[in-house]
């Protein structure tokens, strides 16, 4: 019997491109669960309750909060953002690989939290890359992006905080890396 997968905690700035280093990822490996936030943010097109975020009220979240439900939690931009708990842990007793793709606040509490946690960052390939697709998304309102941009220098220096960095100069060669670091290829 091989021992229990532990949970990868993938992070990095906003913009980084960790959704979409995620979505290729579990395309070629669908096994990977990844686990889906509850959030107190309104959906974005295309975003489908239970399959991007679990989309809650205020009140719902302060629930979830307070009954310890939440592997972490976060406030980013005016929105919180937070881990059921149960889900991660089993998946994780049923010998599943687990991922959470969560900002770096979230990845700190599960670091305080679950120890034997692989912390992964995902660094982009430049300041002005980051920049650019922050500023190219077209979803948000300039005090938005700026708010997103003084988050984004504060993320990049707790990079030394984490087990591991991947650069995303490839969205392929991340996954494939991501993956590897999970034991999963």
């Amino acid at each position: 019997m091989s021992e229990r997968p532990r949970l990868t905690v993938l992070s990095g700035p906003s913009g980084v491109g960790k959704s979409t280093v995620v979505a290729h990822m579990r395309k070629e490996h669908p096994e990977v669960w990844l686990s889906v936030s509850a959030t107190t943010r309104k959906p974005r097109p295309g975003e489908k309750h239970g399959v991007h975020y679990f989309f809650v009220t205020d009140e719902e979240m302060d629930k979830l909060i307070a009954n310890g439900e939440l592997l972490e939690w976060a406030e980013f931009a005016g929105n919180r953002y937070g881990t059921p708990r149960a889900a991660v842990l089993e998946r994780l007793e049923a010998g599943e690989p687990v991922l959470l793709e969560i900002d770096l606040q979230g990845a700190r509490q599960v670091r305080d939290s679950m120890a034997e946690a692989h912390l992964v960052f995902l660094a982009p390939p430049s300041w002005e890359e980051l920049v650019r697709r922050l500023t190219g998304r077209g979803t948000e309102p300039p005090e938005v992006i700026e708010r997103r941009l003084q988050a984004a220098k504060i993320e990049l220096a707790a990079e030394r905080e984490f087990d591991e960095t991947l650069v995303n100069t490839s969205v392929e060669d991340v996954a494939r890396e991501l993956l590897a670091l999970m034991d999963v290829v």
